[in-house]
């Protein structure tokens, strides 16, 4: 029954609603930025890897970099090898073409969001707190908006997703090395709880580690296996684009199971515009809002283009997910085993645990950085780290699809309410970029000063003395 609910709202709403409003915001962006996601991408690599982006040693906050990987430990996990698996396996290849749109347009979304991210934080103590409920407190002058923000977050990031991790991961392994459900719900509590006690800069010290490390080593293995299988790559673009627009999908149905799946599991992927980004994007220790803007929209394509890209053409090159009995992750697994041998569906495993156990730490923080809008407490930030807990639990002893259903229907309440603010405070996030590229044209070093946008109220950092502070 409570699965069958969750079925018809998920319908209605990623069926209709979500799909014309996350295309329709992201093509507005877009257009209003003047293209900015693909127009300044090379600027995109020159932030990430400027010197002072490496470490905030010394300072509040995290760096700019550590920001980039907290926020990429959410992004990169079950959505890149899980969610196209099962993207595919409902929706057919032409799910794949949904997933590439929605980044590509996303992109745009990602960086009003975590622009508005930067502007609106506030500085607690030795580090910055910012995101979704902050803009909409400041920014739109609703902390009742915030609040309820701030609740759904907590519940669908630090609560609900963390169960779709440890699904994954107890699949994955169950698969690989026939580990009980019990056994491996008891291994990730333990190994969560060392960690979500430490606090935020225990959360960037390990998923500075782990996310590059392991992003390479899955990348170089999946190019192993499409360089392997070069000629079928071609045929496998033909069936993307085929099964995204082609006349016999539409007239089965197959075309609205393709978009609704790229488009769901794209967002869940990437994450643009669903409002969780900008909480680790207004972490960071940096000379301009845009500069993260710009990392986090580069976080986004980083996630789809190259890691999603790579599983769905793996995926495709040997036919697995049709007619499948497997889910999920275990569908990825079989691709890869029968490319490269039993050892694959192994490393595949490990992958799987080392990318959703960073996505919990990730998620983790987005609930925190929500709960202190709300009131901070120490016994309520207690009693959500055994949520946390309890959650990661009931994860790995529950049925895939009821975990699923679960999270996109947060997911999707989350995104829109999300959706609606960073559209009201957009005009913010385009004067910004506007006070940026004009000190680049004059060959600076973009620096931003709350006084630069003149007639907007709400900022309570980036005043003249503490940009100084920080440049020193």
């Amino acid at each position: 029954m409570f699965a069958d609910i969750l079925s018809t709202l998920n319908d209605f709403l990623w069926g209709y609603v979500l799909i014309a409003v996350l295309i329709g915001l992201g093509l507005f962006f877009t257009i209003r930025t003047r293209f900015v996601q693909f127009k300044l991408l090379p600027e995109m690599f020159r932030v990430l890897f400027d010197k002072r982006t490496i470490s905030a040693k010394g300072k509040k906050g995290t760096s700019a970099f550590q920001a980039f990987t907290i926020s990429t430990a959410s992004r990169v996990g079950t959505g890149n090898l899980a969610g196209v698996a099962s993207a595919i396996a409902a929706g057919g290849p032409g799910a794949v073409f949904w997933m590439w749109l929605i980044a590509l347009i996303g992109g745009a979304t990602s960086f009003v969001e975590s622009t508005l991210a930067q502007v609106y934080k506030v500085p607690d103590k030795n580090q910055y707190r910012g995101g979704p409920a902050y803009y909409m407190e400041k920014g739109l002058k609703k902390r009742w908006l915030g609040i309820v923000f701030a609740i759904i977050i907590t519940f669908t990031y630090g609560l609900v997703f963390n169960s779709v991790q440890s699904n994954t991961i107890r699949l994955a392994f169950e698969e690989s090395f026939g580990i009980s459900p019990g056994w491996m719900a008891a291994i990730l509590v333990v190994l969560t709880a060392v960690v979500i006690f430490g606090g935020l800069r225990s959360i960037a010290r390990v998923t500075q580690f782990i996310i590059p490390f392991m992003a390479i080593m899955y990348v170089l293995l999946a190019i192993y296996i499409l360089l392997a299988n070069v000629t079928a790559i071609p045929e496998m673009f033909q069936l993307i684009f085929a099964n995204a627009f082609g006349i016999r999908e539409i007239a089965g149905g197959g075309f609205g199971a393709a978009i609704m799946m790229g488009i769901k599991r794209g967002l869940f992927s990437n994450e643009a515009g669903m409002g969780s980004a900008p909480n680790a994007a207004a972490t960071a220790e940096v000379t301009h809002p845009v500069k993260q803007g710009l990392i986090q929209t580069l976080g986004v394509f980083l996630d789809t283009l190259v890691i999603c890209s790579a599983t769905a053409l793996i995926i495709l090159t040997t036919e697995g997910y049709a007619g499948s009995t497997l889910q999920g992750i275990q569908i990825t697994q079989s691709a890869f085993e029968s490319q490269l041998g039993s050892w694959a569906a192994v490393f595949v495993a490990i992958a799987i645990f080392l990318f959703a156990y960073s996505s919990i730490l990730g998620n983790y923080y987005y609930g925190e950085t929500n709960i202190e809008f709300i009131k901070s407490s120490k016994s309520a930030l207690t009693v959500y780290r055994v949520a946390v807990l309890l959650m990661v639990t009931f994860g790995a002893l529950q049925e895939f699809d009821l975990v699923w259903n679960l999270a996109d229907l947060s997911m999707a309440i989350m995104a829109l309410i999300n959706l609606y603010a960073i559209a009201m405070l957009s005009k913010v996030a385009y004067r910004t970029l506007a006070d940026y590229l004009s000190q680049k044209k004059q060959g600076k070093d973009p620096v931003f000063y709350r006084e630069t946008l003149d007639g907007v109220t709400g900022i309570e950092y980036w005043g003249k003395h503490q940009t100084s502070e920080k440049e020193q």
